[in-house]
């Protein structure tokens, strides 16, 4: 935030306990979280930039350890990795019971002192598995209409916080999987999102300019994006943008803001040092990042164990 930019969001906070998916992840899912919550709302708000709490549930990603025993989706259907434990398929109670469960959360951001909530419908998570049919084959109604479950979760949120408080989504344009999501079900996600009062979408990319992962067009996703939502809501871009020239690409498609993530991290001073013509720090130091750049110890190990993540001088670059 005292590097310059406009708004900070945090990491994926899970909303409920069965949503836990990865270590050291933050939490959201009780009043007892309201201490660290407010904690950190306060620091961001200090230092001049919005502070935004993103939520979630991690569904079939969820190591069982870390949920409980056993991970949930929309259905029993195990992700296409290795070694993927197979969800259980959620009750219709238990459904009901999440949708309160992101609205709680997004009150309990809202009570914390956070100026915003992007809901996570992105990233394989439990949004975008309900959205997807390789992970949703339920023959319910949140089957049947595979928006339904993001779109009920979107509307709790904005009833629980009410006119006038941020509320942003985000998501991802397709999948690898077969059968996945492919561009006609992103295309009828973000229709069905721009007829809320919704403040921002924020799409999910990990290059900014890359087209269809599975062939389906040529164009930049960018594009296709951009032209599909006509201005009716503000769009975030993101997807290893790194210099000033990267951030005005972005723009160029017709994005609103850009978001930075391993950038603002690897350059906490860039929007300071790219407004005055300055050199960008574009790698962490081969070691000792963690005082460097203010890191927290468990970041750090994670920025040096895992090869391509973030470029590392002296060992890798980033992988696209």
């Amino acid at each position: 935030a005292e590097g310059g930019f406009g708004m900070v969001m945090t990491a994926a906070c899970y909303v409920h306990p069965s949503g836990h998916a990865f270590d050291g992840q933050w939490a959201c899912d009780s009043d007892e979280r309201l201490p660290s919550l407010r904690s950190a709302a306060e620091a961001i708000q200090e230092s001049g930039a919005m502070g935004v709490l993103q939520i979630h549930h991690g569904g079939r990603q969820c190591p069982p350890a870390l949920c409980g025993g056993q991970s949930v989706s929309a259905s029993a259907i195990p992700a296409e990795r290795p070694n993927a434990a197979t969800p259980r398929a959620l009750e219709e109670s238990e459904i009901e019971d999440l949708i309160r469960a992101f609205a709680d959360a997004a009150l309990r951001a809202k009570r914390a002192g956070f100026q915003g909530v992007e809901i996570h419908g992105a990233n394989t998570y439990l949004l975008q598995q309900f959205v997807s049919p390789h992970s949703n084959r339920r023959d319910d109604r949140w089957g049947r209409d595979r928006l339904a479950f993001p779109l009920a979760v979107t509307d709790a949120i904005l009833d629980a916080v009410g006119p006038g408080y941020p509320v942003g989504y985000r998501f991802s344009p397709e999948e690898t999987e077969t059968p996945g999501i492919r561009w006609p079900h992103t295309e009828a996600l973000i229709e069905a999102l721009c007829q809320r009062p919704l403040d921002w979408l924020h799409i999910s990319l990990n290059e900014y300019r890359r087209t269809s992962l599975v062939g389906d067009f040529e164009e930049p996703v960018l594009h296709k994006v951009t032209a599909t939502i006509k201005g009716r809501v503000p769009l975030i871009g993101v997807g290893r943008v790194r210099t000033l020239q990267d951030a005005q690409a972005v723009l160029a498609t017709g994005c609103d803001l850009v978001a930075m993530g391993r950038m603002a991290i690897t350059e906490p001073e860039w929007p300071h040092h790219a407004s005055a013509g300055e050199p960008l720090r574009t790698s962490v130091p081969e070691e000792d990042a963690a005082s460097l750049l203010t890191l927290p110890a468990g970041l750090t190990r994670k920025i040096y164990s895992v090869e391509g993540w973030f470029e590392v001088e002296g060992k890798w670059t980033m992988q696209r």
